[in-house]
């Protein structure tokens, strides 16, 4: 189950599962979910994809991009990739918006996901799983947009197409 996402069609009706890297490999749309965290100063945290990922390694994403279980709601999988990524329990999230993308990742893979877009606050210390992030980093919009002209090859090919789609969302 681990191993397997969720297969829909544009209006989130569950068609199946797959197994992750075959999903990627035959760029299936399945469900997904991506959170900001922003903390007291407004900055948004970054994380830097562990070396040892099969795909887009030592890249800067947001705080958290995964795939909710079967039967998992996109709001309770957030939550626990939360805690099985960066160490934090959160007592809430607010979805702000969805959308559809599929994006290139390199070696033949694919992401093609429906995406639940989550935001939350946090202002606590972290406990990385090494397996998944090998640094994180609090930075402000403006210098994350800044650097995104400056070094796109840093970052990895979904979070340039969702913070886009944050900033027209939300900003």
């Amino acid at each position: 189950m681990k191993n397997q996402v969720v297969l829909v069609n544009e209006k989130d009706e569950r068609l199946g599962l797959m197994e992750k890297l075959e999903a990627h490999e035959k760029a299936v749309l399945h469900r997904a979910f991506s959170v900001f965290l922003f903390n007291e100063k407004g900055e948004t945290l970054l994380q830097k994809r562990a070396k040892t990922k099969y795909h887009s390694p030592e890249l800067w994403t947001n705080a958290v991009c995964s795939h909710p279980f079967d039967n998992e709601s996109y709001k309770a999988g957030a939550l626990r990739r939360l805690q099985e990524e960066l160490g934090i329990e959160l007592n809430d999230l607010e979805e702000s918006f969805h959308f559809i993308y599929k994006a290139d990742v390199g070696q033949n893979l694919w992401e093609h996901e429906l995406d639940h877009v989550f935001v939350g606050e946090y202002d606590g210390d972290f406990n990385l799983n090494p397996k998944e992030v090998s640094e994180i980093q609090w930075i402000s919009l403006d210098k994350l947009f800044l650097s995104l002209k400056k070094n796109p090859e840093i970052y990895t090919e979904w979070f340039k197409i969702i913070l886009t789609e944050y900033k027209n969302n939300l900003l």
